[in-house]
């Protein structure tokens, strides 16, 4: 399908807005500023944006690990500043400074994030019935990188979702890389989507450093969930131009990735690659560019001015443990 001028408008805006936040999150992470860790999102920015932008309020995100759901949270229109207050370990975070990088927005139907890879399979598959039995036209976007469908519960979900005509968009975020282990050597073909035709399930992989190649591939899957017909698999390939996480060694198996990959990756950065066919096609002009940054950056600074301005956290033992579901007794 092909964009509109607005959507276009859209997906950039977003695009930069997720750029300029990743920056943040990853000197704030050098500056000792965030705690618990970071993994960084360059080069990994345009898949998030594109699958959230076109959400609705009451659909239904499982945000990537990946720039920890930065990107996607704020493309479906969450307030990132809690989020920050919340991994600044301050009261008003989103969890009350409890979590570090674990979120949750329930009221944008955003319940959780967990430290497990594929954790998210199965509890989409229950807010997908539950989204089915309420026929509002609600979607789940279930978002999760090549890694996670080593995992047995990717494939029931998989399995279960088509057999009950579920309205999910599996969106997998291929970046070939698992931390240190490489995707050809933990799957035995190129196209992590190919395992949806063992389920007759529908398919598509995009170019995940073009947001507008990204759009192109979610909107369709998310009409055809919201008509009723059924989950499909998104396939985004994407680069991961950083470590896996600040801090470690930026691996490939046993040795460091050399210089030319990461000058052969970042040839494909996607604001670049967003901002070339933004002025060609006359979308934006370069002032309405520079407006868009300037706008992100104002947005950092109030976002950093709330997080840093906040009272830490210092829970009680009685409220953390109000919040236990089945607390043992002491012996």
């Amino acid at each position: 399908m092909s964009l509109s001028q607005e959507q276009m408008q859209a997906l950039y805006r977003n695009l930069v807005r997720a750029d300029h936040f990743n920056r943040m999150m990853y000197r704030r992470m050098m500056q000792g500023k965030l705690i618990g860790f970071y993994h960084p999102a360059e080069g990994a920015i345009a898949p998030g944006v594109a699958a959230c932008t076109f959400l609705n309020q009451d659909d239904n995100l499982s945000p990537h690990h990946r720039g920890h759901g930065i990107t996607h949270m704020l493309s479906k229109g969450i307030d990132i500043k809690y989020y920050l207050a919340e991994h600044t370990g301050k009261e008003t975070g989103c969890c009350q400074g409890r979590s570090a990088f674990h979120f949750s927005f329930p009221e944008h139907k955003v319940y959780m994030m967990s430290g497990f890879i594929g954790y998210n399979f199965a509890p989409s598959v229950g807010w997908g019935l539950a989204a089915k039995r309420r026929q509002q036209g609600q979607v789940v976007m279930n978002c999760s990188g090549d890694g996670s469908y080593g995992q047995g519960r990717a494939h029931e979900a998989l399995l279960m979702a088509e057999n009950w005509k579920l309205p999910i968009i599996f969106f997998c975020e291929n970046n070939g890389m698992s931390i240190f282990s490489e995707a050809s050597e933990m799957h035995p073909v190129a196209d992590i989507s190919s395992m949806a035709k063992a389920y007759d399930m529908n398919a598509v992989i995009c170019d995940g450093q073009d947001v507008f190649a990204v759009a192109e591939a979610v909107l369709p899957a998310i009409e055809r969930a919201r008509a009723g017909e059924g989950p499909t698999f998104v396939e985004a390939k994407t680069l991961r131009f950083n470590e896996h996480d600040i801090g470690t060694p930026d691996l490939a198996g046993w040795e460091a990735r050399s210089d030319e990959v990461h000058a052969d990756m970042r040839d494909r950065e996607p604001v670049a690659i967003a901002t070339k066919r933004v002025l060609a096609e006359g979308v934006l002009s370069q002032d309405d560019i520079d407006r868009l940054n300037e706008e992100a950056l104002a947005e950092i600074e109030a976002v950093e001015e709330f997080a840093d301005n906040s009272e830490i956290a210092r829970p009680s033992e009685a409220s953390l443990l109000a919040d236990v579901f089945a607390p043992g007794e002491a012996v």
